[in-house]
């Protein structure tokens, strides 16, 4: 397939989940044999931290305006099998408006931040990248979020469709490392600075750091106000470059996960550094929220603490073993479901059905002759698909 993405950002990781998730997916999507292209918009603070200025795995198209990029974003997309519009592209609602208008055989909205776009449709009528008018023209609706929001972009909002396309990990790129002493930790968060997030931080490791002196710890991430104070065994770091992160995962005794409140609310919004520690093998501490049971298993695959007191009882009292077995066990897990490659087969499966529910006669049930038809004929009459 020809796929055409216009996306926040693949070249940078700083202070988003964006880069890494594009990167995994398409990656997996070029060894499949698919041809990608990607447009980005050069923005100050992604162009100022590029870790991954040209990815080898699609054609890149970085712009300044999108009016003087608005004839390439065409033909581009006129020549598309399929067409993605990403959450957060700088010009969002154009981009959609100019897809939905395209001769791009499937067209796409792929949303990496489900629970703040539909805050945004409920209470604003509409976020900076997506009208919803253009809901209902969306061929697929793709969501970071599943359980009941897909629901809701559906009959709420008018979407043909919504399938949950989660975030994934490239196993060549995110697996146990050897232990690096810069990392060496007993607790480990990542995670960009927002304020509906950092009491949480401040529960399960400030909190934790101060009772427990003698231990060290380490907290990534960009955006932080210069006025937050950190108890002296915590280690900052303002931005750490994407190839470190498994060095850091692999390097913590336990890391820290934190999810921000709307995609608490929302429910069943694995973060990518979730996947990311758990393909390292790290022992994962969350905060909790509806649907995580169905990505791991509590107190067998991540530690699911209450209180501050809960951290630094498994701080000082689970030997080395039984904190590997829990990073092992979270490991195995996502390595069977949540891989790039699993989940480009995923997006293939239903553009697949998409196509063929286009192609089908009215008057019949067998798929018209056409691209990707007769493959995704034999999956819905096996039952493999859904037809919607």
């Amino acid at each position: 397939m020809n796929i055409v993405i216009l996306g926040l950002t693949i070249t940078s990781t700083w202070g988003n989940g964006h880069g890494t998730t594009y990167r995994a997916l398409l990656r997996a999507l070029h060894e499949r044999g698919h041809h990608i292209t990607f447009f980005e918009k050069d923005v100050e603070w992604y162009g100022s931290n590029r870790d991954l200025p040209q990815p080898d795995f699609c054609n890149l198209r970085i712009y300044a305006e999108w009016s003087t990029v608005l004839p390439e974003v065409r033909r581009a997309l006129n020549g598309a099998d399929v067409a993605i519009v990403g959450s957060y592209f700088p010009d969002g609602i154009p981009a959609i408006d100019e897809m939905l208008g395209s001769k791009a055989q499937v067209k796409t909205f792929y949303d990496i931040d489900t629970p703040i776009t539909m805050a945004a449709l409920r209470e604003n009528g509409g976020a900076d990248y997506l009208d919803p008018r253009q809901i209902p023209a969306l061929d697929l609706y793709f969501s970071f979020t599943g359980g009941p929001a897909l629901r809701e972009i559906e009959q709420r909002f008018g979407a043909r469709r919504a399938v949950p396309l989660y975030c994934s990990i490239d196993p060549q790129t995110y697996r146990r490392r050897a232990v690096n002493k810069k990392f060496a930790c007993d607790l480990s968060y990542m995670g960009t600075y927002a304020p509906d997030r950092q009491p949480k931080v401040d529960e399960l490791l400030c909190r934790p750091a101060e009772q427990l002196p003698h231990k060290r710890f380490i907290a990534a991430g960009s955006q932080y106000p210069k006025s937050l104070l950190w108890p002296s065994n915590v280690r900052r770091i303002t931005h750490l470059n994407a190839r470190w992160h498994p060095s850091l995962y692999s390097s913590s005794r336990f890391t820290l996960n934190v999810t921000r409140r709307d995609m608490v609310m929302a429910g069943y919004s694995p973060s990518v550094r979730l996947f990311e520690a758990a393909a390292c093998g790290a022992t994962m501490i969350s905060d909790n929220w509806p649907g995580l049971d169905s990505f791991f298993t509590p107190g067998e695959e991540i530690l699911l603490p209450v209180e501050s007191h809960d951290v630094v009882r498994w701080l000082t009292n689970l030997s080395d073993r039984e904190i590997l077995r829990v990073g092992e066990a979270a490991q195995a897990r996502v390595m069977t479901g949540h891989t790039s490659q699993e989940r480009a087969c995923e997006f293939e499966r239903a553009v697949e059905s998409r196509l063929c529910w286009q192609q089908r006669p009215l008057d019949s049930t067998v798929p018209a002759a056409g691209p990707f038809a007769t493959a995704a004929s034999d999956r819905i009459n096996s039952g493999e698909l859904d037809e919607r």
